[in-house]
């Protein structure tokens, strides 16, 4: 990753979240102390406007437009990189993916109540995701 910058902190995410007018913004929260739960390798940020989090590189950001209720896409940093033969290899028992392509998928939240009954899947999910990072 490159070096990083004041917005690579839980401080700016913090103060993303302070100012947030969104109608899941208790879910955003939900899943960002979610995420950060999943490994202490694990650290956030704003980046594409929207709170995100990485390892080495940035692997998860928030879909704040998401029609549908509360997203989260899953991609391998910015910039395209070789996967490994036969591609990533996620084990999805629960169903959550939406593939968006060989490297991204989304993964979405229709309430509260949706993403607090999928939230073990979606960690056991992220646990897989970052070993690609």
């Amino acid at each position: 990753m490159p070096k990083p910058t004041t917005a690579d902190t839980s401080a700016a995410v913090d103060e993303f979240m302070a100012a947030l007018d969104h109608p899941f913004k208790t879910g955003i929260e939900t899943l960002r102390q979610a995420i950060l739960a999943v490994d202490p390798a694990i650290a956030e940020g704003i980046k594409w406007n929207a709170p995100s989090w990485r390892t080495t590189e940035y692997f998860a950001t928030t879909h704040l437009r998401s029609k549908t209720g509360l997203g989260l896409i899953l991609h391998l940093g910015a910039k395209a990189r070789a996967l490994p033969a036969g591609g990533l290899q996620i084990t999805d028992s629960a169903g959550l993916l939406k593939w968006l392509g060989k490297d991204r998928a989304q993964v979405e939240f229709s309430s509260a109540a949706d993403l607090s009954a999928k939230l073990a899947a979606l960690q056991a999910l992220l646990r897989q995701w970052i070993t690609y990072v």
